[in-house]
């Protein structure tokens, strides 16, 4: 394999055009202050020589940028993706890009990108931080970088920050679940560092607590995901039958998939005529599992246009002020809590 060549210089097409570097500068940015001879004899000789601009490079030097930095906490659940979804339908409207960093659920991998974003010079960061740790996002916004918390809620003084009222969500998904009778409802959900399902969690316990007799057993998780799902639903499955729950509100759609899973493919426990499930998020797998989940929906894709809009405020306008936008949360109902419809059929 030959090496390859280096990218053609400014001053390479001068030396071509018989021109200044100026001059080329002025053909690329200024055209209308340059004669027509020696505009036409610099786009020859970008033509010839397959100058590409660095478009990169003269943004750093005039101090602005193009692109935003978008932090997840994990690309795998597609409910990040519609956020960036968004983030991305706006920016596209304004001729800016974003980038996508996948922390993975590492507070470590996010302080990589935090680093790399700054290096790289971007307008803002917009971010679903692994912790409630801020003082690195601080400082980060003191040296000139703003950002804006996404599924967060933060002092108005300090950063722009929007979510959706998880609480609410537990307590209209739970309450779904004890309008069709049953009692004994089972909340998945975990890690509990994560506010949004503590959240959920007291949601759910708000809404068991205002029924005479109704429980709530919580089965805790170390990640959202659907392998973490499938172990609880398997742990589920080996209690006695009389002592199994009678629903499950599982804290995200991908545990509510696991549970699904262990319950249909495994063993013969049937959704919802045994055990009714809702989920949270309403990702767009939830209505093709092999029973559609029902599901609390989220606005994830007006959360990600929301923050660019915000951030791009932050940017723009010398009386911004920062404030907190809270969205609400609407059911969504599918087969998998219709067991009073199933038992009538």
């Amino acid at each position: 394999m030959s090496p390859q060549k280096p990218p053609v210089s400014i001053k390479s097409v001068a030396a071509k055009a018989s021109v200044s570097i100026g001059t080329v500068s002025n053909v690329l940015n200024r055209p209308e202050v340059v004669s027509e001879d020696k505009r036409l004899r610099v786009i020859e000789a970008i033509e010839e020589l397959g100058y590409v601009r660095n478009d990169v490079a003269r943004q750093l030097k005039a101090g602005l940028s193009r692109t935003v930095g978008l932090i997840v906490r994990d690309t795998s659940n597609p409910y990040y993706n519609e956020i960036a979804l968004g983030a991305e339908t706006i920016a596209e409207t304004i001729g800016q890009a974003v980038i996508i960093g996948n922390a993975a659920e590492s507070a470590a991998r996010e302080d990589v990108y935090l680093e790399l974003f700054e290096e790289q010079r971007v307008r803002g960061v917009l971010i679903t931080p692994q912790t409630e740790e801020r003082a690195k996002l601080e400082k980060l916004r003191e040296r000139g970088t703003p950002v804006v918390l996404i599924d967060e809620h933060a002092p108005a003084a300090k950063f722009c920050s929007l979510a959706v009222d998880d609480l609410e969500g537990g307590h209209i998904a739970v309450d779904h679940l004890l309008s069709d009778g049953s009692r004994k409802i089972a909340f998945v959900g975990g890690p509990m560092r994560l506010h949004q399902i503590t959240d959920r969690l007291n949601g759910a316990q708000r809404a068991v607590d205002a029924v005479e007799s109704a429980t709530l057993m919580v089965f805790d998780t170390e990640t959202l995901s659907i392998l973490e799902g499938r172990r609880i639903g398997e742990e589920i499955v080996a209690m006695p039958r009389q002592q199994r729950p009678e629903a499950v509100f599982a804290a995200n759609d991908l545990l509510a998939i696991g549970v699904l899973q262990a319950f249909a493919f495994n063993h013969q426990i049937n959704v919802p005529e045994d055990i009714t499930l809702i989920g949270y998020d309403d990702i767009p797998f939830v209505s093709s599992a092999i029973v559609q989940i029902s599901s609390i929906r989220q606005p994830s894709r007006m959360l990600g246009e929301t923050a660019l809009e915000l951030l791009e405020d932050e940017i723009s306008n010398e009386k911004h002020l920062h404030r907190h936008v809270s969205f609400q949360p609407e059911i969504v109902i599918r087969e998998s809590t219709k067991r009073s419809r199933r038992e009538e059929i």
